[in-house]
């Protein structure tokens, strides 16, 4: 998995985590869609990626080249 599909996977949680605290604070609900659920799902995928995320940054060889990876 390169760099970029990490960066995506935490671009993903991120919105999933927006979405999620706007349907809270709204008190809205879409289908079996609610607040509750969309955060705890954005949250685990944001962990998953970030998760990723610092392994790319360990194994790096060099961190110049972190990036082009």
């Amino acid at each position: 998995m390169n760099t970029k599909n990490t960066l995506i996977i935490l671009a993903i949680g991120f919105l999933m985590t927006l979405f999620g605290a706007l349907l809270k604070i709204t008190h809205m609900e879409i289908g079996p869609l609610n607040g509750n659920s969309v955060l705890t799902v954005g949250m685990l995928v944001e962990i998953i990626g970030g998760i990723l995320l610092i392994y790319k940054l360990i194994t790096a060889k060099k961190s110049y080249d972190f990036l082009n990876s």
